[in-house]
């Protein structure tokens, strides 16, 4: 039916049509799993979760919106439009808060970073204001690497670089400077 030499011409541009809409295949799909990650799985409005331990609070987090990004290569949820986060003590007092204009959290790492006008406070109303600041869940500890104020009855101290226990009791301030007052006592 066909000679030879048309099927030396057909076969090849057959094959090579095949390969082409093979590959383009693949790079639409990888696109399409590269847009996946981009995209938000879950978005709720007004989020307020309440995370308790043996029947007890022991967090609250509000937020006027929330985006969980379930397909990313570390899932995290995403609080572009800020956060509130309350921690309770045994008897149920809020022990710290914690505000930001933006936070995210990396699910697996249990590792929240806070940015943008972020405020934290202590039960005994130190305050302290920076524009990063990360709270590891899974060691217990926040820190900061940026610029650092805290802000207490009597002090004001500037410093860059912070740790403390996720309570915000006790904290050290690296690179510090500042006002301290003291008594003068004889």
């Amino acid at each position: 039916m066909f000679s030879h030499k048309v099927l030396k011409l057909i076969v090849p541009t057959l094959v090579g049509t095949i390969l082409l809409v093979s590959c383009k295949t693949d790079i639409e799909m990888v696109n399409l799993l590269a847009e996946r990650e981009q995209v938000p799985s879950l978005t709720a409005k007004n989020f307020e979760i309440l995370h308790t331990e043996n029947g007890k609070p022991k967090l609250r987090i509000k937020a006027p919106e929330t985006q969980y990004f379930q397909h990313a290569e570390e899932p995290y949820y995403e609080f572009e439009k800020g956060i509130t986060v309350f921690i309770y003590d045994d008897s149920l007092k809020v022990e710290s808060t914690l505000t930001a204009n933006y936070a995210k959290f990396y699910e697996e790492k249990e590792l929240w970073v806070a940015r943008y006008d972020v405020v934290a406070q202590n039960r005994i109303g130190q305050i302290l204001n920076t524009e990063q600041l990360y709270w590891d869940q899974k060691s217990k500890k926040i820190y900061s690497d940026d610029m650092v104020k805290i802000t207490s009855e009597d002090d004001i101290i500037f410093g860059e670089g912070f740790d403390s226990d996720e309570n915000f009791d006790n904290w050290v301030i690296r690179k510090i400077s500042g006002v301290l007052y003291l008594d003068d006592e004889e």
